[in-house]
């Protein structure tokens, strides 16, 4: 793993700066309800419609980076992410009613990040042999993915305070960065000598085989990454709402702050369990398992009435949770897949993953607007369903230790 660490190192900047470029709006965004004159269901829209399309281009994405290699769909989904940045920012500064161009900008981010993070999650997985390597590695991304998220509020919050629509203005320089880390840093893994031979129907083929003998505990690793992202942005989203309406935090990087919190916690157990689990994967699906039961009990305690410290420690319990379910996952779909169709069957994940983020924002903001006394049931039921599924359906010795000879 040793050699391949700055490898790592330029993957790793894809993560950090599609995180930075989506979450460090979270913290901005009732700022900008304010400054433009949105609802806070429109303003859910500015983070949901780039997972939107994303959701729906990173199977092409996956499947393009099998076929043509991963450095080829990374880049130029850098550079699409990159433009995206530029329209919202203009769109903020130049118009009177930016709020449709600053969705067209976000649309071009979305587009371009399907193409990005989740093509790294394969790339790690064909750079290493070992599978205590290739945990390692996906401890390191997720980290940083956390660690973006870490980041994001502070930093978002930092721009903003100076003019409200910096942060837009910041992603086409983040990604500039990136572009240039990979193109440095980043060596393609070599293809094999047959991969000419791997056509369309033999690609179809592998991924029907592999649906066939393992798509239960494939869909239940899609569910629960998705119940996963759907919890994290949810209570973000809540968060940064109440910070200014309940709790009147006074300053936009104080409150950029208090929302890093648990993120930083998450960030860290995050690369503890990417290190620790090795390639046993039994111990991963307990990882899963213990990691979204104590999200569940922690939010049966969340409520808006608590004080602020209290509410953070729930929220850092619940950061500790995911950040101890999501190296697991990704794990289990990287080492669990053939390297003709990784790209692919990773991607459906990423999708999923980004489902949601999608859904989290809306389906706060209807919940408080309609059912106010079920948001902590509704969200509690997440986490525990994430658990039954975790329990019932991934199987570890059974199927995934068996997936690479059936496919």
């Amino acid at each position: 793993m040793e050699r391949k660490k700055w490898d790592l190192v330029g993957l790793a900047s894809i993560p950090l700066v599609m995180t930075l470029g989506n979450s460090m709006l979270i913290p901005v965004l009732p700022m900008i309800e304010k400054e433009i004159g949105i609802t806070p269901f429109q303003s859910g829209l500015i983070i949901s419609v780039y997972s939107f399309i994303a959701i729906l281009l990173i199977p092409l994405a996956g499947y393009l980076s099998d076929r043509i290699g991963r450095k080829k769909v990374i880049i130029p989904s850098l550079i699409i992410a990159g433009v995206g940045g530029v329209v919202s920012a203009f769109a903020a500064w130049k118009l009177d009613n930016p709020y449709l161009f600053i969705l067209v900008g976000r649309f071009l981010q979305g587009i371009g990040a399907s193409g990005a993070f989740p093509i790294v999650i394969p790339t790690v997985g064909d750079m290493y042999k070992d599978e205590k390597d290739v945990s390692a590695g996906l401890g390191f991304i997720e980290t940083s993915n956390t660690f973006g998220k870490v980041l994001s509020p502070i930093i978002g919050a930092f721009l903003a305070y100076y003019i409200w629509f910096i942060p837009f203005a910041a992603i086409p320089i983040l990604c500039i960065i990136s572009i240039i880390l990979v193109m440095v840093l980043v060596k393609a893994p070599a293809s094999k000598e047959d991969k000419k031979d791997y056509n369309f129907s033999s690609f179809r083929k592998s991924i029907k085989d592999v649906f066939h003998h393992n798509g239960r505990w494939l869909i239940s690793v899609f569910i629960i990454g998705c119940i996963n992202m759907l919890v994290l942005f949810a209570l973000l989203f809540h968060f940064s709402f109440l910070l200014d309406d309940q709790y009147n935090v006074d300053g936009v990087l104080l409150k950029g702050v208090y929302l890093a919190i648990p993120l930083l916690f998450l960030c860290m157990t995050s690369y503890i369990a990417g290190k620790k689990v090795g390639e046993n994967k039994v111990m991963m699906k307990w990882a899963i398992i213990i990691g979204n039961g104590l999200t569940a009990v922690s939010l049966l305690f969340f409520s808006s009435n608590l004080n602020l410290a209290f509410v953070l420690i729930v929220l850092t319990l619940v950061g500790i949770g995911i950040g101890l379910s999501l190296p697991c996952l990704d794990a289990l779909i990287t080492e669990g897949v053939n390297k003709e169709v990784r790209g692919t069957v990773t991607s459906l994940y990423s999708s999923m993953r980004f489902l949601g983020v999608a859904f989290g924002p809306p389906l706060v903001s209807v919940l408080l607007k309609n059912f106010p006394g079920y948001l902590n049931i509704c969200f509690v039921g997440f986490s525990l369903l994430a658990v039954l599924v975790t329990l019932f359906y991934v199987k570890p010795k059974h199927d995934i230790q068996l997936m690479g000879n059936r496919i």
